[in-house]
């Protein structure tokens, strides 16, 4: 049976493996629906819940708790990393407009940093509702990823484990994607549960930013790359702020890029881009 391995995003600490694949498996076939296919047949999704290490390996959090919750204050290493990371998509002419406003007034934590503040409320003249504050909190997920090896191990071994010689696709959305490319590249699934994989699916990925890249020790200009015949597909909306509204086939002719409109609700979400036509598609033709 053709299989898809999924690999989830941020902000799922409080999900399950059921409710996920129940989430994801909707949408696909909502997609599916909307091009005329058959739903995907029952057990053809496998989706590992990885959010759980990140938040049992963070300051020794309990389960309940929510280690990147708007409450929490960011470390100075946070802060660091979403201000390197803010200042790389933000335009210059939307932190000129800000400079001079009276940081009182903007309704941001009051104890961030006047760089940081400043970063984000530039950010929002581009992505309003809340763009600033939603990417600083998905770098926190990010980072912990990028910046923490042995966890990192740890999460690409549990989704390792979901591979299957059936395995035809594999879907990563937002930090998901950075995850499932970094366990490709790194060639640590058995060959034998890999050799069928045809395409990678990334949505809304943060692999457009630079610090992103740098922290899995890309370096600037060095193209994306997949082992063997791996397809790589990328759907982006230019409205998500999670990956500056810019897609990434500029950085690898091996990548095409599928632009989506999500809405303006929540541009970022793993629903609205799996149940796009341009996903469905991918899937259609990889499970054949």
């Amino acid at each position: 049976m053709a299989r898809i391995v999924g690999v989830h995003g941020i902000r799922q600490s409080k999900t399950s493996k059921a409710q996920l694949t129940s989430d994801w498996s909707r949408a696909l076939n909502r997609g599916l629906g909307e091009l005329g296919r058959p739903d995907l047949p029952a057990g053809a999704l496998e989706l590992p819940h990885w959010t759980g290490l990140l938040a049992r390996a963070a300051n020794h959090l309990g389960p309940e708790e929510n280690r990147f919750d708007a409450a929490v204050p960011l470390s100075r290493e946070e802060v660091d990393f979403a201000a390197a990371a803010l200042e790389e998509v933000v335009r210059q002419e939307d932190l000129d407009s800000v400079q001079q406003l009276e940081l009182q007034t903007l309704g941001l934590p009051q104890i961030w940093p006047a760089r940081l503040t400043r970063l984000v409320m530039a950010y929002d003249r581009r992505f309003p509702r809340g763009g600033g504050m939603f990417f600083v909190s998905a770098m926190r997920e990010v980072r912990l990823y990028l910046h923490e090896p042995d966890l990192a191990e740890r999460v690409r071994a549990l989704v390792a484990e979901a591979f299957r010689a059936g395995t035809f696709v594999v879907i990563g959305h937002s930090l998901g994607s950075v995850i499932a490319y970094d366990l490709l590249r790194r060639g640590e699934i058995a060959p034998d549960r890999t050799a069928g994989v045809r395409t990678l699916v990334t949505c809304g990925s943060p692999l457009t930013i630079p610090s992103v890249r740098r922290g899995l020790n890309i370096a600037e200009g060095e193209p994306l790359k997949l082992p063997g015949d791996i397809a790589w597909v990328n759907v982006f909306d230019p409205g998500d702020f999670v990956t500056g509204g810019t897609g990434l086939s500029a950085l690898s002719p091996e990548i095409t890029d599928a632009e989506v409109d999500n809405g303006i609700g929540d541009p970022h979400s793993a629903r609205r881009y799996l149940q796009t036509a341009q996903v469905a598609g991918v899937i259609a033709d990889g499970c054949r």
